[in-house]
């Protein structure tokens, strides 16, 4: 064991979290193709046709692709703010294995009718809509219990390792999913795309039924309800640095994110196709990437605070120049920057929240934050859309990458501590939860 203790893969040594591991990044592969394949799928289904509205008196023309890409971030947004809180909750108190196997057949089941649907020419928007809607309420219930079962997988010591690991897999993942999303729909249509999401699901199944790891029952006297959700909502509102962490997630995704406006992006501003759109679609994870790589060669960062609200600012700078640009080539790069800013303040946010919150409450804490993290994004998707089909593309991006820049600014003025927060803060932090028992 002494021989690989310094390995920077010495997670992937335990055999129940290198099952899971490769059942992950094979099944989130699978569910970043479909989330390209279905953005792809509504813009080609609303292509060709127009919308206008009477306002006192006026006609106004608008752009029925944008709304009909601003509807799939509602078809996702109102599952997660339903259930996330549940979900959470369930991951705290219930079989976390047991929870994903269920959820994931789920998935598994909604991407197969997706592709029937496809297959025999009875695919709809609002039949995507409604399929998306199912999809997202599975994730609702799946992310908190798979971030809270890597802690049983793999021994104290070697979890941070874990937690890197499976951030490197979701980087990767969205390099080789939307390529290959984009390789497919070029050369067939999209419901191949959502068969190939459907047994990315049976992989991950098969990888937890292999677990030596079985799970633990429920505390005595544990139970699903408004106390249990209530605690965790009074813990994160009353722990006013993962608050604010959470709202500056929220805020930045919500304004800056540029990613539902890519098939417009693609076909409209550079006029690249199908295959164009999956290869700038990559863009952000590649970004992502080489952030993670810089940042695992450092030993530590120090300011944490400050560098986590200058990546949120570069990332709103970055939409801003991503929106402007009409090359292909610096809209790949201005995309790769926000997947880059995005990459090292999620490294530093999830390390201050699982830092500062008890283990017991740890999937509460990921349930609440579920809401923000991609509330964020689908909320975002919305605006966005409502504000492109009214204004069109690039003012959509280039507005909400400008408000980025003055929501972050607000941010850092209402919550000094954050601004100041350090590692030696977080060294304090963890000290403390951990004489308290709690870690």
């Amino acid at each position: 064991m002494s021989r690989h203790s310094s390995s920077r893969f010495v997670a992937l040594q335990h055999r129940d979290f290198r099952l899971v591991w490769l059942g992950n990044f094979i099944s989130i592969i699978g569910t970043q193709m479909q989330y390209v394949a279905i953005n792809w799928h509504i813009y080609k289904l609303l292509q060709g046709s127009t919308l206008s509205l009477e306002l006192f008196g006026q006609t106004i023309t608008l752009n029925p692709e944008a709304l009909g890409l601003g509807g799939v971030g509602l078809a996702r947004i109102v599952p997660i703010f339903l259930f996330a809180l549940v979900g959470g909750t369930l991951a705290d108190v219930r079989n976390r294995r047991t929870l994903l196997i269920g959820t994931n057949g789920a998935a598994a089941l909604f991407a197969t009718i997706l592709a029937l649907l496809s297959w025999t020419g009875r695919d709809s928007i609002w039949a995507i809509y409604l399929l998306t809607a199912a999809g997202a309420a599975t994730a609702a219930f799946s992310g908190p219990a798979s971030q809270s079962l890597i802690p049983n997988l793999v021994p104290r010591e070697h979890l941070t390792n874990a937690i890197s690991l499976n951030s490197l897999t979701f980087q990767l993942a969205m390099i080789v999913g939307p390529a290959s999303a984009g390789l497919l729909m070029g050369a067939t249509d999209v419901g191949w795309v959502y068969g190939v999401n459907a047994v990315s699901f049976a992989v991950i199944i098969g990888a937890l039924a292999r677990l030596r790891y079985r799970g633990g029952a429920a505390a005595p006297g544990t139970a699903v309800g408004a106390r249990a959700i209530m605690e965790g909502w009074r813990f994160v509102r009353g722990t006013r640095i993962i608050w604010g962490t959470m709202l500056l997630d929220f805020m930045a995704t919500f304004f800056g994110s540029a990613r539902t406006m890519l098939p417009l992006v693609a076909g409209q501003m550079l006029g690249v196709g199908a295959q164009g759109y999956g290869l700038l679609a990559t863009a952000e994870a590649v970004g992502s990437v080489v952030a993670g790589l810089i940042i695992s060669l450092r030993k530590d960062i120090y300011r944490q605070g400050s560098v986590l609200l200058i990546s949120v600012a570069c990332y709103g700078l970055a939409t801003v120049l991503f929106g402007l640009s009409t090359s292909f080539v610096l809209s790949y790069l201005f995309f790769a920057g926000t997947g880059a800013a995005d990459t090292v303040s999620m490294v530093i946010r999830q390390t201050i929240r699982q830092v500062m919150t008890p283990d017991r409450l740890r999937g509460r804490m990921t349930g609440i934050n579920q809401i923000f993290f991609m509330g964020g994004p689908q909320l975002g998707e919305l605006e966005a859309g409502l504000v492109a089909a009214a204004l069109g593309a690039p003012f959509a991006i280039v507005s909400g990458g400008l408000a980025t820049l003055v929501l972050t600014a607000v941010i850092a003025w209402r919550y000094p501590r954050l601004r100041q927060y350090t590692s030696d803060s977080l060294a304090e932090d963890q000290a403390r939860l951990a004489q308290a028992g709690a870690v």
